[in-house]
């Protein structure tokens, strides 16, 4: 437990930090002050940030304190299953090793170990958005418990850590584009003060005017003034328009751009006053302040604010600012319809968001919240909103609390967005996964009772391997029509059954003749193309496929209702002009797939089958039930 002292201590790096990064814009400097900071918080000696390089392979060493010259921007970390940075990064919390030689879930890099590290803590640095930055890493070089209060202070360290880099991230893209206007900012006089005569012709040019608008005072004598405006406001009338105002209300503003000699732009926040000696007009003077500089800030003020409500409505994310001294909340126009309601339509509060959460998540959402507030950890919440018009919405949620002081909540600050495709993704995932395991389970069954039955009747290994390879084949080309479908499509009879005799190269003429789109149970299509295949492989060594001048016709009907009411199919698979052997010749073609027709098919898919040599061919009919619908 931290004494009083340690604890104001830490306060005070942490606001001593805050205070730096506002003096400060460099990333490496503030990166460098912050390792130097919490090494002395924690009295480490040691502490380094690590920055993961684009890949997601390696982070470098980017900043640190304590370390050899030759390890910041230079030594990289490999990412892999075996280094710490790798647990934190994927737990997305801190990992901590109190003794390195003990530890048994990762190694440790060698240039710590020769720096003496012999314990250390690993502090996720997220950017906002939660995108990963890298880790706060602090090193002892001797083993340490580190406590909770450690690691809630690094956790909070990391937390300041990320924005910060973000806002530097952000500053040094925009510095290229704000760098031509920083030096005319910064070299430039705030005020251009002059006169002109009743004609409105330069008269008196003092320093400031020429600091601001280029002209030296004797480029600028006896000119119109109208030289310091836009040529669109010139042509506009803009500079008569303010002179003959001034004359009237003895004042006029002049808060507008303005021209440079150079051609620059500069804005003036000013005013023109009407110069009278008495009743009679003896000039104007000017006066007016360079505000080019806040002008820009408060245009790219602007700009920011709309890149964020873009960025908001393009992400589709519900933000939200609890001020919870004075109890009044913020909504974003998102927010308002991720909970059902009209922009503006209801004042924002805890109790209008509570209301329009599921009755079954409700309570969970605002456990999660208390807790969020009591613990001081991160709010994170999924819940459904439920809409007047009865749409239902899964929502996800985070957010994070601020304290004063006294450890008192002041202010919540968060945003949800709309998951329900994502969760519907999710379910559909499961049940396709659910989905394969079945299919799995049947193709793994089918293959060993492939093997068991070709094993019985071949007459040895080379006859097993060939009989067993075409089979595999079939049931591989029915795997190929399965992976094809699409949630709800089925595979249908008559391509099946031409996928099957494609396979073929036979010398028979092939007629098929039924309907189209009859849709086949899934858990039917196996054993079926099993037995087609036999029929197929039969018809090729002994029948109309290997025979020429034999015909092979497949023909099939579509009965709605069938046995029982369901819808069945009836198959009939004739070859005719076979010459047949002699009634004493051994048999042909009768073993393995007419045990598979008559009895496999029956007993395994509710089939009604018969097999049946002519004296011109086979003669076979299957019967089974089907999908309700045709495609």
């Amino acid at each position: 437990m931290l004494d009083r002292d340690d604890l104001l201590r830490r306060q005070h790096v942490l606001a001593e930090f805050g205070e730096f990064v506002l003096r400060c814009d460099d990333l490496q400097t503030v990166l460098t002050e912050a390792c130097r900071l919490i090494s002395e918080a924690l009295g480490t000696g040691l502490a380094k940030v690590l920055e993961i390089e684009p890949g997601g392979e390696t982070a470098v060493v980017r900043a640190g304190v304590g370390w050899a010259a030759n390890v910041v921007g230079t030594m990289r970390i490999p990412l892999d299953e075996q280094s710490s940075e790798t647990f934190a990064i994927e737990a997305g919390a801190p990992v901590i090793a109190r003794d390195v030689e003990t530890e048994s879930r990762f190694s440790v890099p060698d240039f710590m170990r020769a720096h003496g590290v012999a314990a250390l803590v690993n502090v996720p640095i997220r950017l906002p958005g939660g995108r990963a930055f890298g880790l706060l890493q602090v090193d002892a070089r001797e083993p340490r418990q580190f406590g909770a209060e450690d690691i809630e202070f690094l956790r909070t360290y990391a937390m300041v850590l990320g924005p910060v880099i973000d806002r530097l991230h952000k500053m040094r893209d925009l510095e290229d584009t704000m760098k031509r206007y920083r030096m005319i900012v910064e070299h430039a006089r705030d005020y251009a003060i002059f006169l002109s005569d009743p004609e409105d012709r330069i008269t008196d040019w003092l320093p400031g005017a020429e600091a601001v608008f280029g002209w030296t005072e004797a480029e600028a004598r006896g000119r119109s003034a109208e030289i310091l405006f836009l040529p669109e406001d010139r042509a506009a009338g803009v500079p008569r328009q303010e002179i003959a105002r001034a004359l009237r209300d003895g004042t006029a503003p002049d808060i507008r751009w303005h021209l440079r000699k150079n051609g620059e732009r500069v804005f003036i926040d000013g005013r023109t006053i009407a110069v009278r000696d008495g009743a009679r007009l003896t000039g104007f003077m000017k006066i007016g302040q360079d505000m080019t500089e806040r002008r820009r800030s408060e245009d790219a003020l602007r700009t920011n604010e709309a890149r964020l409500r873009l960025a908001l409505e393009t992400a589709r994310l519900g933000a939200w600012d609890w001020d919870m001294v004075g109890n009044h909340i913020e909504w974003s126009d998102e927010h308002f319809r991720l909970q059902g309601y009209s922009v503006g339509g209801v004042t924002p509060s805890f109790e209008a968001w509570a209301e329009r959460i599921h009755p079954e998540d409700r309570a969970e959402a605002e456990r999660a919240l208390l807790r969020a507030r009591d613990e001081r950890i991160p709010y994170v919440a999924e819940f459904r909103t439920v809409h007047p018009d009865g749409t239902t919405l899964w929502c996800s949620a985070s957010g994070r609390f601020f304290y004063d002081e006294q450890g008192r909540p002041i202010r919540m600050i968060g945003a949800m967005q709309d998951i329900t495709e994502r969760r519907q993704w999710a379910d559909r995932q499961q049940v396709l996964v659910g989905e394969l395991q079945h299919r799995t389970r049947n193709l793994m069954s089918v293959v060993r009772s492939i093997a068991e039955k070709t094993v019985r009747a071949s007459t040895g290994l080379e006859d097993f391997r060939d009989r067993f390879r075409d089979r595999l084949d079939a049931l591989a080309r029915v795997q190929q029509l399965l992976s094809r479908l699409q949630e709800g499509e089925r595979v249908r009879f008559d391509e099946l059954i031409r996928h099957e005799l494609d396979a073929m190269q036979g010398i028979g003429t092939i007629s098929l003749d039924g309907p189209s789109g009859v849709r086949l149970r899934s858990s039917t299509v196996q054993m079926l193309a099993m037995g087609l295949h036999e029929l197929a492989t039969n018809a090729m060594k002994y029948g109309a496929l290997g025979q020429a001048g034999a015909r092979l016709s497949v023909t099939w009907r579509y009965e709605p209702d069938g046995e029982g009411g369901e819808p069945w199919l009836h198959i009939r698979w004739r070859e005719e002009g076979v010459a047949m052997p002699a009634a004493d010749a051994p048999a042909a073609g009768t073993g393995q797939g007419r045990e598979l027709i008559e009895r496999a098919l029956p007993y395994q898919l509710g089939a009604q089958t018969r097999y049946r040599l002519e004296k011109d061919g086979l003669d076979c009919c299957i019967a089974l039930p089907v999908s309700r619908t045709k495609g």
